[in-house]
């Protein structure tokens, strides 16, 4: 499986090559090409016909969502995944996912393939930069940061920690048969037993061994994201916490007395709570402390980027109070603003006039870890929709690109395109390439083609683990339908 194009080939579910009696276990198969389809809703269909022909002006990958994790931290609460079912515990899931310790080599496999796209489809121009929008590690560690930018910069990756080898959930004599356990019988676990799930022993130490990313050939952006900034992307980071997250002491079992119509906001204000129960001796690791911003964005979390005639500005949707989804400060609107202006030779004012200015025209493309419909959370001021109005303004913001909701969707937006991009962490593992270009007929085309990465060695089998996990492989929603992932969306050219 050397192409990463979908256009060319795609991936879907094999036969079954195990069967339990909740589910089938199945193999990762090629499927023939998907085409583009072409998207005219902010067009008009008179376009339709002139879209795959025209000049280039940019070309890029979307990244999001790559969740390195420390699958052996005190500070991950695995056993949360029991209350599944529960809608009370909705956005603390997932706390523990079957093929996370492969979580690192996935990364490596798909830095891989975007080194191996020499130009795009669409425009036989090269990609220029990554622009990877939030949750690049898991549980806001510096351990995890420290592979993420060994990933993605080149450099040696240590899955490690705490004590040499795995220790971990998965482990074969670990009490609970929610985790899938490589190692263990084939009836000694809810994933094997049921759902059909393999063996593959040895696989766990295989997993912890240290090895070589080449990085990336291409600059990449940087953008906070939930799992940066809070526990679990969820819960507040106390100092108690922080002296929990380097310790040697790891929950096993939901703490007595944890009320199941409060457990997401005792989570978000404090974590330590769930780690007051049964726990396990582990070996502490003080490279698990926990990061801030300025670690993975020394000078600031929101910035521009000018890239040709692009011009790329990332967001800090991050809730600061805890909880999965986001929120955008008033005073990030203002700077937002400032920076639009400087992309604008005319635009229109807050009261509706038009301005002329003495910038040039550039393109505009928005990144932020969280969209329109996730900017939402109730512990912050929510400026959602004053967000959507400040971009409607300014005619040259062409597109917004965002994660979190692990999901494939492109959604346009009054004047732009919204496109948010699955997440490599759980099926279908995927990127995405954009390519910025005007039609024959003058209008502007957004190409965008999803990428995967070739499946050698354990990248695969994290591949074909992720497809097989109930609700979110082969039978989600994740990866959205034909016209949210090979699409050209068509817009009016802004200038």
């Amino acid at each position: 499986m050397r192409s990463v194009l979908t256009t060319e080939r795609t991936l879907v579910a094999g036969p079954a090559l195990r069967t339990g009696p909740r589910a089938s276990y199945r193999g990762v198969a090629q499927g023939p090409g998907e085409p583009h389809v072409v998207r005219t809703e902010l067009a008009g269909s008179s376009t339709k016909d002139a879209a795959r022909d025209g000049q280039g002006i940019g070309c890029f990958v979307h990244l999001t969502d790559l969740h390195v994790t420390d699958v052996q931290s005190p500070a991950r609460f695995e056993f949360v995944n029991r209350e599944w079912g529960d809608p009370r515990f909705r956005e603390l899931l997932t706390m523990q996912r079957p093929h996370e310790t492969l979580n690192t080599h996935a990364i490596e496999a798909m830095v891989r393939a975007i080194n191996r796209v020499e130009t795009g489809p669409l425009t036989g121009a090269a990609p220029s930069l990554v622009a990877v929008t939030g949750d690049g590690i898991d549980n806001t560690q510096h351990n995890e940061l420290a592979n993420l930018i060994a990933l993605l910069d080149g450099g040696e990756v240590r899955p490690d920690s705490g004590a040499p080898g795995y220790d971990g959930v998965q482990r074969v004599d670990w009490r609970g048969e929610i985790y899938w356990k490589p190692d263990g019988p084939e009836d000694g676990d809810q994933f094997q037993s049921e759902l059909g799930f393999p063996r593959h022993p040895g696989l766990l130490e295989r997993a912890m061994l240290p090895f070589a990313s080449e990085g990336l050939r291409l600059p990449w952006l940087r953008c906070w994201g939930n799992h940066e900034q809070v526990c679990q992307g969820v819960g507040v980071v106390t100092p108690e916490l922080a002296r929990w997250m380097v310790g040697s002491r790891k929950p096993i079992a939901m703490p007595p007395g944890i009320d199941p119509e409060a457990a997401v906001e005792t989570f978000v204000q404090g974590a330590e709570r769930f780690a007051t129960g049964a726990y396990l001796e582990v070996a502490p690791d003080a490279d698990r402390r926990p990061i801030g911003r300025a670690d993975l964005l020394p000078e600031s979390t929101c910035y521009v980027r000018d890239e040709g005639l692009v011009r790329f500005i990332t967001l800090d949707t991050v809730c600061n109070a805890g909880g999965a989804d986001g929120a955008v400060p008033r005073e990030q609107l203002h700077w937002l603003e400032r920076r639009l202006e400087e992309a604008h030779s005319t635009f229109r004012s807050r009261d509706g006039s038009p301005v002329r200015s003495a910038e040039e025209d550039r393109y505009v493309v928005v990144l932020s870890h969280h969209g329109y419909d996730t900017l939402s959370n109730p512990r912050c001021d929510q400026h959602a929709d004053d967000l959507l109005a400040l971009l409607s303004r300014f005619q040259n913001v062409i597109l917004w690109l965002n994660g979190h909701v692990h999901a494939n969707r492109i959604t346009p937006r009054s004047t732009f395109w919204e496109v948010t991009t699955s997440a490599l962490v759980d099926w279908p593992c995927q990127s995405r390439l954009v390519e910025v270009y005007r039609t024959a007929g003058g209008d502007l085309a957004i190409g965008c083609t999803m990428l995967d990465h070739d499946g050698e060695g354990l990248a695969g089998l994290h591949r074909e683990l992720a497809a097989n996990v109930p609700g979110n492989g082969f039978d989600s929603w994740r990866p959205g339908e034909a016209a949210d992932r090979n699409a050209i969306l068509l817009l009016p050219a802004p200038f």
